[in-house]
């Protein structure tokens, strides 16, 4: 079986979308293509099961909300 999926995030600026874009490509390295274009990223995901589909997934965005709380806090200061 093969599981292919695209996200796109879209930022409210470039700024956010480069930090966020940057915070994730380490982690993402092998599991998920990202691209960063303006102020969106896309990622897309592609597995040979739904475990790793799924586990890949839910890394992403769980990792995805923590570099979200960051740039809020960081834009309130």
């Amino acid at each position: 079986m093969e599981i292919n999926s695209e996200l796109t995030i879209k930022y409210k600026d470039k700024e956010s979308a480069k930090i966020s874009f940057e915070s994730l490509k380490v982690d993402n390295e092998g599991f998920v293509k990202s691209k960063l274009n303006n102020d969106t990223v896309e990622f897309e995901i592609n597995s040979d099961s739904l475990g790793s589909f799924l586990n890949t997934s839910d890394d992403l965005i769980a990792s995805e909300i923590v570099v979200e709380k960051i740039i809020t806090t960081s834009k309130k200061d």
